[in-house]
């Protein structure tokens, strides 16, 4: 490539769809021109019922009716759709893929939870976290899934859990606010995950925990009392791990009316958010007591506002 390539990059989730629209240069330099989000819930009881609802896939191919008019409109040359968890999950993905075909024109990605991670990890490292030093312990938190990734300059480790912000309110989180018996429940449930996790990634090895997606920049935002959601604000973010903590305990125990009063919560992360906390701090503790365990110190955590739709747009180019 000898000049600058305009691509779009679509990540489809279980709770969220996003478009990214962007020149990248020959030097993997990313200039965003449009970058949005709309809360869909596609997978709204697939980990009860293995299928896609029909209302939640009319809502994704909407949205993506809307992004590929964006897409036309920018004059992108490449694009790829890229879907996770919650298309990995549903048996009836194939009207979906039939769906975004017509909407979009390209045929949706199926992507592996490693592939998630690598490209995960990527769009994190081409940001901020290239500004801390490594290891990196990569963690993308999203609604079905949570991706852990760790290495400096490539990728060294990699897993994919099943436990995300759907999937833990709609398997545990029940109650608003959830029950001293449902928020057990789920932490058992994460922990055991995580220690399954430990066999491939060595958390004491960590030097920078980065975060990434919604339910972690949003925690951002609580710790840092933001009136209203100020993406440049969250975007590097460096908390102490006592900081983080602590608004993820606020977050999980207040009432989804409660948490909709915040300035800085999208209407549609309300309901998902206390499980999204709760998997983000039993990450945070795991791997600050692991790291202390072997002797070092993991004082902080970075937040990164570049992620996985990031890492689409770069492998594009």
């Amino acid at each position: 490539m000898t000049s600058s390539s305009r691509v779009a990059a679509i990540d489809c989730g279980t709770n969220s769809i996003r478009l990214l629209v962007a020149d990248v240069a020959p030097d993997g330099t990313l200039t965003e021109l449009d970058r949005r989000m709309e809360i869909v819930r596609l997978g709204q009881d697939v980990d009860r019922t293995g299928e896609f609802a029909p209302e939640a896939l009319d809502r994704t191919l909407a949205a993506s009716r809307a992004y590929a008019r964006v897409i036309e409109d920018l004059g992108a040359t490449r694009v790829r759709f890229v879907a996770t968890s919650a298309t990995r999950d549903a048996r009836n993905r194939g009207a979906f893929a039939a769906g975004v075909l017509a909407a979009v024109g390209v045929e949706p990605e199926v992507v592996s939870g490693e592939e998630e991670a690598l490209l995960s990890f990527r769009g994190a490292t081409s940001g901020t976290a290239s500004d801390h030093p490594g290891p990196y312990l990569v963690v993308d938190l999203g609604g079905g899934s949570t991706e852990l990734v760790l290495g400096t300059a490539a990728p060294e480790a990699a897993l994919s859990l099943d436990v995300g912000s759907v999937r833990m309110t709609e398997r545990h989180l029940r109650s608003d606010p959830p029950t001293q018996a449902e928020e057990a429940a789920a932490r058992a449930d994460v922990r055991a995950a995580l220690d399954t996790a430990a066999d491939v990634v060595p958390y004491a090895r960590t030097t920078t925990l980065v975060g990434l997606a919604g339910s972690i920049t949003t925690v951002t935002a609580h710790a840092l009392g933001l009136p209203s959601y100020q993406r440049e604000r969250v975007h590097g973010a460096v908390l102490p791990v006592d900081r983080v903590l602590a608004a993820c305990d606020d977050l999980l125990h207040r009432t989804r009316e409660q948490r909709l009063a915040l300035g800085f919560m999208h209407p549609g992360r309300a309901d998902v958010i206390g499980a999204g906390a709760l998997v983000w701090s039993e990450v945070v503790r795991r791997v600050h007591d692991d790291v202390a365990a072997a002797g070092g110190e993991l004082a902080d955590v970075v937040t990164s506002e570049s992620d996985i739709l990031d890492g689409i747009a770069l492998s594009l180019a």
